[in-house]
């Protein structure tokens, strides 16, 4: 049977993506005895999102706030977001502390289950620590993928392994030559065999892709 904890946290939309006690280095605030780190995996939050929000208000990161402060108030915890800090809390740091997964080749976290198609968007900071076990990431699924596609997949090859060139993906999505990715979402992405049945349906593809855009056009 799941924690309570965890099944209240799903009933909100969200999935709990790891989990672990912190230590000093951790950098989390004073206090703190518990994280959880929380986030999308399959459809649930986004359907949520897409229901609740004010498209002429709310951006992503808008509605994961309030909702997750509400959360966070039931929870009897604290929420730290990673678009909230510059520089960001070490979110993938933290994903690897709580055996949430390896880095990918396109400097991803590549989750045991969700592969690539997952992300945070909050950590939940308990005064008290759970009974919870402790996940294991399990074998790094990258380093027996000989062929390594998620590298050759990209049309405008804007991941080598060691970097993500942002200005040749923003300028090829940009372009009608684009359209797939705009389309589909990133084909990077979906080349890579881990975690195919989480992958983002097309209307979240697409609102991801507009908001990649959006943002570098403003810039």
């Amino acid at each position: 049977m799941e924690h309570p904890i965890l099944t209240t946290i799903r009933r909100a939309g969200f999935t709990p993506l790891g989990w672990f006690e912190p230590k000093p280095d951790d950098k989390v605030s004073e206090g703190a005895r518990f994280v959880i780190l929380i986030g999308n995996a399959g459809p649930d939050m986004f359907r949520r999102f897409a229901r609740e929000r004010d498209p002429q208000r709310n951006t992503m990161d808008d509605w994961t706030r309030e909702v997750v402060s509400t959360l966070a108030k039931d929870l009897d915890a604290t929420a730290l977001y990673p678009f909230d800090m510059s520089p960001p809390w070490p979110f993938l740091a933290w994903a690897r502390r709580g055996g949430a997964g390896h880095v990918s080749p396109l400097g991803l976290n590549i989750h045991p289950t969700y592969g690539l198609w997952h992300a945070y968007r909050a950590a939940l900071l308990f005064p008290v620590a759970f009974d919870l076990p402790r996940q294991q990431p399990g074998p790094h699924p990258c380093e027996a993928c000989a062929e390594k596609p998620c590298l050759t997949a990209c049309p405008v090859t804007a991941f080598d392994g060691t970097r993500y060139d942002v200005p040749a993906c923003f300028t090829h999505i940009a372009s009608p030559a684009g359209t797939e990715c705009m389309t589909r979402g990133c084909l990077a992405r979906h080349a890579c065999p881990v975690g195919q049945g989480f992958a983002y349906a097309p209307a979240q593809a697409q609102f991801h892709m507009r908001a990649f855009l959006k943002a570098r056009q403003e810039a």
